[in-house]
């Protein structure tokens, strides 16, 4: 005989998505401790995940982090540059004249 597959509400499986998505676990791990299969949780995942705190990502956005981040590591590395120079010229000026 047949195994009769269990059915989930929707409640349940957004709940589900949503423990997942709070732990540091594997989807493996938490299927055993469910007792859910691997498969069931991704398609879960895929269905009823919420990007809550996540902004939504898009080629665009990506490309202006990307100038963004380039920009200010440039800017980095000309004010650790400006911080070298006036250490030099702090210790040429605080030098005793004779």
């Amino acid at each position: 005989m047949g195994e009769k597959r269990q059915r989930y509400s929707e409640e349940f499986k957004e709940q589900t998505v949503k423990y997942i998505q709070e732990q540091t676990k594997t989807l493996p791990q938490i299927g055993e401790d469910l007792n859910i299969p691997s498969g069931t949780l991704k398609q879960w995942m895929t269905k009823y995940r919420k990007f809550e705190n996540e902004p939504l990502v898009d080629r665009a956005t990506l490309h202006q982090k990307d100038k963004q981040l380039m920009e200010q590591e440039r800017t980095i590395e000309d004010l650790k540059e400006e911080i070298a120079i006036l250490k030099k010229a702090m210790h040429i000026f605080s030098k005793e004249r004779n």
